[in-house]
């Protein structure tokens, strides 16, 4: 484990890898100070969690991303990611944490500097992300239609990434968390930053959600983030994170083995909190700037909402 390069960062974000060599260095490259835009290698600190892989990343890969960046394999760990989230935060030193759960997801070139901003100008706030899926659908839709890894790279390579990050939004499909995009309340965030204070008041994410994969850790988190009452919740407009394509437990399932799954979470919730699952349905501040980009999902999302009303 190497130490931070800053004694004072701003930021600590915690990304929580397993099995991901392939999706984890764009991860990572899409958080470096050569990717984001307005922020130095100083504002901020990447904690990389390594969760047990059998086919783990090089950590001197990792720490060549940028100086900022540190490295840590947990041996033996839980099926459960939540324990890995947990750990990457014990370790962070800045007075702000931001939490990606699932290390294939890419970000927007803004995301490290509008949550800065957001987290300073509407504090005490957690700032969140829209989802969205690379691809034409969601992936556990198009994976039957012949969506894979080679076809993503493809489609990666069409935009010319990472030369502009925002073009991401050109080759995305808006996850079911966030169908309603930044115009609705979202189920969970894939990428959420808070105050130290708010994370320890939460106690962190709940170590009794043990399903292989989470089962609906992160859903609880952000309900429970969206309970606090005194917290802005506030969602950066124009950025979000890209999933891909890696065999995840729910997103890359065959969408007819889904319900199967999601029974076995929802038991699972109910044995953690006494009660039934209820998505989350509090509005969040939007903040951020327009993308044009973005215009597609933004249409998409206006389009869902239109035709559910």
């Amino acid at each position: 484990m190497t130490t931070p390069a800053s004694a004072s960062p701003r930021l600590s974000i915690v990304v929580v890898v397993y099995n991901m060599r392939r999706e984890a260095p764009r991860t990572l490259h899409s958080l470096s100070a050569a990717y984001q835009q307005g922020v130095s290698a100083d504002d901020y600190e990447v904690i990389v969690v390594e969760n047990g892989s059998t086919e783990p990343l090089d950590p001197a890969t990792v720490a060549a991303i940028g100086p900022n960046f540190r490295y840590t394999y947990i041996a033996n760990a839980a099926p459960s990611p939540v324990g890995a989230v947990n750990h990457g935060a014990s370790l962070s030193i800045a007075p702000n944490i931001s939490v990606m759960i699932d290390g294939a997801r890419m970000a927007t070139p803004g995301i490290v500097a509008r949550t800065l901003e957001a987290l300073d100008a509407f504090h005490p706030a957690a700032v969140t992300t829209i989802a969205l899926h690379l691809g034409p659908d969601v992936q556990f839709r198009t994976m039957t239609r012949g969506y894979d890894r080679v076809v993503e790279d493809g489609l990666l390579a069409s935009i010319d990434w990472p030369k502009d990050g925002y073009r991401l939004f050109e080759i995305g499909a808006l996850a079911p968390s966030s169908g309603g995009g930044w115009l609705e309340p979202l189920a969970e965030s894939n990428l959420i930053s808070m105050p130290r204070e708010v994370w320890d008041r939460l106690g962190g994410m709940d170590p009794g959600f043990v399903i292989r994969g989470g089962g609906l850790a992160n859903l609880d988190f952000y309900n429970r983030v969206c309970e606090l009452t005194d917290l802005r919740i506030v969602c950066l407009f124009g950025e979000a994170t890209f999933h891909q394509f890696h065999g995840g437990i729910m997103t890359n399932r065959p969408e007819e083995q889904m319900p199967d799954e999601m029974r076995d979470y929802l038991a699972e919730y109910r044995t953690v909190r006494g009660k039934e699952f209820r998505r989350a349905t509090r509005p969040h501040l939007v903040y951020g700037e327009p993308r044009p980009e973005a215009l597609q999902i933004l249409k998409a999302a206006a389009d869902k909402i239109l035709s559910e009303t």
